[in-house]
């Protein structure tokens, strides 16, 4: 995997120019199109009044890696889109969900470039894999956005979070629940970390062992394909049984959706239940976990922000403008690509009403299912 290196600029000032860039209230929403997740989907151009753009209008292509991590269908879809009919009610997007498949994000960015689309914002199953097609697209003059995951290839735009922070809060949320059992060396860890083509996950994977290593014994640590919660469930299996179920005093869990696995294989190994787990994304599963004992906290990326940074670099880029970002970012290319870098927070138990509830990420009513209701209560969401 190639090093991905982000030079920053100040945070204060990076917040700054976000909220002074999106601070607008939304001026239209977008009709979707129904249609599968393998097939495109046109975003239907909104006539919303008073909305800002260029007149003539151009197609934005819109690929998303993957529909078993909520987020994506749930908030980043519906967020570009609306976004992009209040900044340029004439554009048309373009959509296609590669359901975790290389090949297919690669033959749909073909079917892109022959629709004449102007901009791409891709999230990318596999970040060296796309560089081909990103090639491809920069030869035909269309711009691309790497979105979430820092793709390889002449990309001209990336927006994500901070990928290195994220792992050190997680590694820092576990290591500061193991201290409080005595000592953190008392017994090993297992380590389960993202798939090995997401770029992002090797950053977690990084900013956790950072703060780990030489703190904890790390007794089992795998690498999970396609950030399979299935596999994450046969991993840890695994680990508890090489390791001894009683002997493992935690688990570092790279995202919530794997979560959901090991705390399956948590419960069925008789790992005791308040042994610290981590996750990322703030999942509704995961949430309901934080509240009900079984998992430690996640990462909220708020992914509103992040999702019309996205859709003004590409309605910018598609305009014929020079985007810039609160840094720059080397993914091996050979120049320096503008990026939109913002800060993850981390979520548990006592900040969940402060966060993703106060954000509007989750309702009340969307946590609060009849099984944890109880722990609702004792949490003050209900």
């Amino acid at each position: 995997m190639k090093k991905f290196v982000v030079q920053r600029k100040a945070w204060a000032t990076g917040c700054v120019a976000l909220a002074v860039t999106f601070g607008m209230a939304a001026c239209g929403t977008a009709g979707q199109s129904g249609g599968s997740d393998n097939d495109a989907a046109t975003v239907a151009p909104s006539n919303t009044p008073g909305a800002t753009g260029d007149a003539a209008g151009f197609k934005i292509g819109l690929l998303l890696p993957e529909s078993k991590t909520a987020r994506y269908e749930k908030f980043d879809r519906p967020y570009i889109t609306e976004e992009i009919a209040a900044l340029c009610p004439s554009c048309e997007v373009v959509y296609n969900n590669a359901n975790q498949d290389p090949n297919q994000q690669q033959q749909q960015v073909d079917s892109m470039l022959t629709n004449n689309v102007k901009v791409l914002i891709l999230d990318a199953v596999d970040a060296k894999a796309i560089a081909s097609s990103v090639a491809k697209a920069k030869q035909q003059g269309v711009k691309v956005i790497a979105y979430d995951r820092l793709a390889s290839g002449p990309v001209d735009g990336y927006i994500s979070f901070d990928n290195m922070q994220v792992g050190k809060m997680q590694g820092q949320a576990l290591l500061d629940e193991l201290k409080k059992g005595g000592d953190p060396k008392r017994g090993p860890i297992v380590m389960i970390n993202g798939s090995p083509t997401d770029p992002n996950a090797g950053d977690f994977k990084k900013g956790a062992h950072s703060v780990l290593d030489g703190q904890v014994t790390i007794g089992k640590e795998y690498d999970t394909p396609d950030w399979s919660p299935d596999q994450a469930n046969t991993q840890a299996a695994g680990a508890f049984t090489a390791l001894g179920a009683d002997k493992v005093i935690g688990i570092y869990s790279a995202n919530d959706g794997m979560a959901g696995g090991i705390a399956r294989a948590m419960q069925n190994a008789g790992v005791a239940k308040d042994t610290p787990l981590t996750g990322q994304d703030a999942e509704i599963a995961g949430i309901q976990r934080i509240l009900l004992g079984t998992q430690t906290m996640t990462i909220y990326k708020p992914i509103r922000p992040e999702a019309k940074a996205a859709a003004q670099m590409a309605f910018d880029l598609g305009s014929g403008k020079t985007v810039q970002g609160t840094g720059t970012v080397d993914n091996g290319s050979g120049s320096p690509i503008p990026a939109q870098i913002m800060q993850p927070i981390v979520v548990n138990k006592d900040n969940i009403k402060d966060t993703v509830v106060k954000d509007g990420f989750w309702k009340v009513e969307e946590i609060c299912t009849a099984d944890v209701q109880a722990a609702c209560q004792s949490a003050g969401l209900s």
